[in-house]
């Protein structure tokens, strides 16, 4: 029996997951060297059993073979779900009473990415947990090898059935278009949509890891303007679309305009409050006042919270929130559910939501309190550098007196709105966004954001054209 021992690039440890360019900075026995190691870990906690899944791109197949080989290595029963969305591995977590769980996915990423979400127990596997896979393997700190096991199940009706048993929209015959982007939430899509009452119309529902339509991830308009088209064409009550793992989710209403993730989040907040007064309602720093003030008016304790899902999921753990949500459109009810990010729960939801209502999505969204606002900005920044710039920019706010939110970054409230600054945790890049009642009031944030890059020796970022209503 050989020593084991392996180094991994150092560029596929990441904040909330493990994720590289497949034959480049990630590789199969990086795949048998996470099972061995985080095999490990479960069975160091005095677990037994992990569930494994993956997505529909055209090396996860391979990748969850060699890592099903290392979690066997650790003398584990490994319960293979096959392929799914990510959501559904995390549904049968629970199910099948597992002590940790492994999902092979790029998400989001270009069809060459793939990567691994964990989890450890019920939580999420994050942050130090995740750097600590990479001292296990080099140091070959691993459990002694021994004989595991492994068996398909397949999870798909079991997961359909629990979710339609919350389906609270009646008979109302809606008109759906769904559009998974050739991911992995494909086929759970189309059982969904076969179930629930209405006229439903799924478009890239086959499961193609080239992405030959559009890109899988409805953060981005382009690859809305499919669905946008669509739900015209069909005069539809709204489009509902998923990133390529079905963990995140986009929504288009009837009249094709975008709900973004912190608009969708004010609605399904409303409902949710209606049966939990008081509930906590957690969105991340970079969502709109409007959703914590609309949270607030609906009854509710709005928290603003870091970016990211794993740290929103131990948050809404500790708080006991219902419900929470990231601009990303990672949607977490816990709310009759079960805490985690689940887009196709997310969509029966909401379905149900506007099934009940008198009148449109549309109604709804364009009654909400209008703003200006940029979209997500993102500017290069070196890794040893980008925390801080962060910090001083803090220091220098401080010393003027600005009124400052500093929960992830910065977020700086001014009588025009506000503008936020943090680092990413999973690339070289500051995130920024500002948001004003006004393009005066726009023209001024992003003046203060500028100057403050500036001061940090960054070059003034170009921001012509990026002004959005929201």
């Amino acid at each position: 029996m050989t020593a084991f021992r392996h180094r991994f690039d150092s560029t596929v440890l990441r904040e909330y997951d493990i994720r590289g360019i497949v034959g480049k900075t990630l590789k199969p026995e990086d795949a048998f060297a996470i099972g061995r190691c985080f095999g490990s870990v479960v069975v160091r906690g005095g677990g037994r059993r992990v569930a494994v899944g993956y997505d529909g791109r055209l090396h996860s197949p391979e990748l969850e073979a060699q890592l099903v080989a290392g979690l066997r290595a650790c003398g584990l029963e490994v319960v293979r779900i096959g392929l799914c969305a990510t959501p559904m591995l995390y549904f049968a977590a629970y199910d099948q009473q597992a002590d940790g769980a492994a999902m092979v996915t790029g998400s989001h990423n270009p069809p060459d990415y793939n990567g691994f979400k964990m989890m450890i127990g019920k939580k999420p596997f994050f942050g130090a947990a995740i750097q600590e896979i990479g001292r296990m393997a080099a140091e070959g700190d691993v459990v002694p090898e021994r004989a595991g096991s492994d068996r398909q199940v397949d999870i798909a009706g079991r997961y359909a059935d629990r979710v339609l048993q919350d389906w609270d929209g009646g008979d109302r015959k809606l008109k759906v278009v769904w559009d998974p982007g050739n991911g992995s939430a494909g086929p759970i899509v189309k059982a969904l949509a076969a179930r629930l009452p209405g006229t439903h119309f799924v478009i890239n529902g086959d499961v193609d890891g080239t992405f030959p339509n559009h890109h899988p991830d409805p953060t981005v308009a382009k690859n809305l303007e499919q669905i946008i088209a669509e739900v015209a064409r069909e005069k539809a009550d709204l489009g509902i679309a998923f990133d390529g793992d079905g963990d995140r989710i986009g929504v288009v209403d009837n009249e094709g305009h975008v709900l973004f993730g912190d608009q969708l989040l004010i609605v399904l907040a409303r409902d949710v409050l209606k049966a939990k007064p008081g509930g906590t309602i957690i969105a991340d720093v970079k969502a709109s006042q409007v959703l914590f003030d609309e949270v607030a008016k609906a009854g509710g304790n709005p928290l603003m919270w870091k970016t990211g899902h794993s740290l929103i999921k131990a948050k809404m753990a500790e708080t006991g929130s219902p419900l929470a949500g990231e601009m990303s459109g990672h949607i977490f009810f816990a709310d009759k559910w079960y805490g985690f990010d689940d887009a196709p729960y997310s969509a029966v939801r909401l379905l149900g939501i506007v099934a009940r209502m008198n009148g449109s999505l549309s109604e709804v969204r364009a009654a909400l309190p209008q703003v200006i606002n940029t979209p997500e900005l993102r500017f290069n920044c070196e890794e040893a550098r980008k925390f801080a710039v962060v910090q001083e920019v803090k220091d220098r706010l401080a010393a003027d007196g600005a009124r400052v939110q500093d929960v992830d970054g910065v977020r700086v409230l001014t009588e025009d709105g506000w503008w936020l600054l943090r680092a990413s945790n999973t690339q070289a890049v500051l995130v920024a966004r500002c948001e004003a009642t006004s393009e005066a009031g726009l023209d001024r944030l992003k003046a203060q954001l500028v100057k403050q890059l500036v001061a940090s020796g960054l070059e003034a970022p170009d921001f012509s054209g990026e002004n959005a209503g929201h």
